[in-house]
C-alpha cells in the first residue's frame, strides 16, 4: 500500500500537477483503495482541518511581508537601523540584527525577513568591504529571529495545532527575542 501511495504521488507530479495536489491525489488514492475509511469522512476531515479562524493569519502574514517589500518599508527600516546603531564598530553587522528584529516584529517569518531586508543588507555590507560570506552568514542568522519575536507565524500555527493560547505564546516570545536580539 505504501508503494501505491508513493506511486500515485510520483505519477501525479510527473504529469505536471502541483506538489500539494499531487500529495492529495496520492493520499486519496491510498485511502480509497485501502477501504478502511469512508470517502465522505475523508472529505469532511479535510474541510474541517482548514476551517480555522486563527490560521487566516498565515496568508495575511505573507501578504504583509509582500506589501512591506513593495512599499519600500524595508529601505526605511534599514535607514532607521543605520541611524540607531550604524556608528558602532562593525556597524553594518549590528544594523543587520536591529533591522531583522524590527522587521520580524512586523512580518513574523524568517523567510520574509531574509528575502526583504536580506538583499539590502548584503548589498550594503559588500559595498562597505565586508566579505560576502560574513554578510550572508549574519543575514541568515539574524533572520532566524523572525519565528521567535511576536507576532510570529510559527507561534500561531503551533497555538492552533496544540490548542494553546496564542496570546500567551506571544507573551512568552518577547524576552527570548529581546535577549537574542541584544546578544
Amino acid at each position: 500500500m505504501n508503494a501505491l501511495f508513493l506511486g500515485g504521488f510520483l505519477a501525479a507530479m510527473t504529469a505536471g500537477i502541483p506538489i500539494a495536489l499531487a500529495m492529495c491525489i496520492g493520499s486519496l488514492l491510498y485511502i480509497w483503495l485501502s477501504g478502511n475509511i469512508p470517502p465522505l469522512t475523508v472529505v469532511h476531515r479535510m474541510v474541517g482541518g482548514i476551517d480555522s479562524f486563527p490560521l487566516l493569519a498565515v496568508p495575511f502574514f505573507i501578504l504583509a511581508g509582500n506589501l512591506m517589500n513593495s512599499a519600500g518599508i524595508t529601505n526605511r527600516i534599514f535607514d532607521f537601523a543605520i541611524a540607531l546603531v550604524g556608528w558602532l564598530k562593525g556597524g553594518l553587522g549590528h544594523v543587520n540584527v536591529v533591522g531583522s528584529v524590527v522587521f520580524s516584529g512586523m512580518s513574523g517569518t524568517a523567510v520574509a525577513d531574509a528575502g526583504g531586508l536580506g538583499t539590502i543588507e548584503i548589498k550594503a555590507m559588500r559595498d562597505h568591504g565586508y566579505p560576502t560570506e560574513f554578510a550572508v552568514g549574519i543575514t541568515a542568522a539574524s533572520s532566524t529571529l523572525g519565528p521567535i519575536i511576536p507576532p510570529s507565524l510559527p507561534l500561531v500555527i503551533y497555538g492552533v495545532q496544540a490548542n494553546t493560547s496564542i496570546g500567551k505564546l506571544f507573551a512568552g516570545g518577547f524576552i527570548p527575542g529581546a535577549l537574542l536580539g541584544s546578544s
